[in-house]
């Protein structure tokens, strides 16, 4: 039988063990045998008497705690049984922070000690103030846009919206002691990088595992970042397969608009930007995965997120400004929303995979969604009904690799003229493979299936 979170199994006693002690106060609790082996067999312990008059004493010195210790016996062996309740503040041992994982003892330091004693606090890594952003950083096209967004789904009185940034920051609950916070910088700075690295949001296209094609990277503010980053994976990334009712051309991706759009919510709302890696969407032909730096509540597993389960968003004053765009919803529906609407588009639930300190879901195409890029596997109309010269199909295939090329890039990977590749585009428009989205200079193209 292995060792759990919450117990621990010893043979003999060693001072060392006060550590899985401290570790078990800092995390759920739990019980420390001493007299059993690794498999959990009782073997005793000789000096069990002794141990429960020395150890009380020891432990509330080394530790500052008191725990309750029996004698118990079973077939003539004495073993002991060490009841530790879970702290509400952060426990020390030797000046060093132990927590409890699985069945291994941690020890703190960094960025992890760094969280565990904020947590400990009550306190939020975005409600921590922020001495040098100033309300001349504040930038006022965001303020428009949320209190646009804000006066649209009525969840903030409308005399509020009218007040001045000062008074707006304050109602905001983003002031902490007379400065502005983490969470003011990542929402309504223009440029949050300046003061916190990572705040951005990556997204990658791989033809396999090892093979990414291009990539972008989505800055700025995070009320502004969710509809870019949803609007470029959808018109750059995701290809979407078409169907026809009647002349109306139905476009279907196969992960939801509105799963898509919960799902980096969720991850913006719950990422640990203290640790400055950028969110990370990738995306494959038949797959997508959102990754962000984070983990889940103590005692949360992936099995208890797909079910009902309460909001206890990381980023609490970052989930509070968007519940008040209108972006989110308080009570903890994101991942019951993104069930929901995977249901009614007949594609396969998320998985989610939690390894380490990063939160990860998946993102499935049915076969019959897949559209794949015009390398001799395409589904659809590039291999059935359209015909393509070998010019067309190169150009074609090198625009799926990468969107962003220009008339220019085009010449030059195929060694001919300008205007020749002007032909061959002018072709594909009409035979309706391609469309320009944006300008000549910044804009890219997209591929229809």
């Amino acid at each position: 039988m292995p060792e759990l979170q919450t117990e621990e199994w010893k043979e003999i006693w060693k001072d060392e063990y006060l550590a899985w002690i401290c570790g078990f106060a800092n995390a759920q609790g739990g019980t420390l045998y001493i007299g059993k082996n690794d498999e959990g067999k009782i073997v005793g312990v000789k000096n069990s008497r002794k141990l429960l008059e020395d150890l009380p004493n020891k432990i509330r010195d080394a530790l500052g705690i008191i725990v309750p210790i029996r004698l118990l016996e079973d077939s003539g062996k004495e073993y002991l049984k060490i009841s530790v309740q879970s702290y509400p503040i952060a426990i020390s041992y030797k000046g060093t922070y132990y927590y409890r994982s699985g069945s291994t003892n941690q020890r703190l330091v960094g960025l992890e000690l760094e969280s565990f004693l904020l947590h400990k606090q009550g306190a939020t890594w975005d409600n921590l103030p922020l001495p040098s952003f100033t309300l001349d950083d504040v930038d006022d096209g965001v303020i428009k846009r949320f209190k646009k967004w804000a006066a649209k789904k009525g969840r903030i009185d409308k005399s509020a919206l009218d007040e001045t940034k000062d008074i707006l920051m304050k109602k905001l609950h983003l002031m902490n002691n007379g400065y502005l916070t983490n969470a003011a910088m990542l929402l309504f700075a223009e440029d949050p990088e300046t003061w916190q690295l990572g705040a951005f949001t990556k997204i990658g296209y791989f033809e396999s595992d090892s093979d990414l094609r291009y990539q972008d990277e989505i800055h700025g503010s995070l009320l502004d970042q969710i509809d870019r980053i949803i609007e470029i994976v959808h018109l750059k990334y995701m290809k979407a397969k078409i169907t026809y009712e009647g002349v109306q051309r139905i476009e279907r991706y196969f992960v939801p608009d509105e799963a898509l759009r919960e799902a980096l919510l969720n991850a913006l709302c719950h990422k640990d930007y203290a640790r400055g890696i950028p969110i990370q969407v990738s995306v494959y032909d038949d797959r997508l995965y959102i990754a962000n730096c984070g983990h889940l509540p103590e005692n949360w597993s992936a099995a208890r997120l797909m079910g009902k389960h309460s909001s206890e968003p990381f980023n609490p004053n970052i989930a509070h400004v968007y519940y008040l765009a209108g972006f989110i919803e308080s009570w903890g529906r994101g991942i019951e929303k993104i069930c929901d609407a995977c249901k009614a588009d007949h594609v396969p639930l998320p998985e989610y995979d939690i390894t380490g300190n990063t939160v990860m879901i998946k993102f499935t195409a049915p076969d019959e969604r897949i559209v794949r890029g015009p390398n001799g596997t395409v589904n659809g109309t590039v291999n059935g009904t359209v015909n393509l010269t070998v010019n067309e199909s190169r150009i074609l295939e090198l625009l799926t690799g990468d969107p962003s090329y220009t008339y220019q890039d085009l010449a030059s990977k195929l060694g001919v003229g300008r205007k020749f590749v002007s032909v061959q585009i002018k072709r594909l428009k009409e035979k309706g493979l391609i469309e320009r989205i944006g300008s000549d200079k910044s804009g890219y193209w997209k591929i229809i299936g």
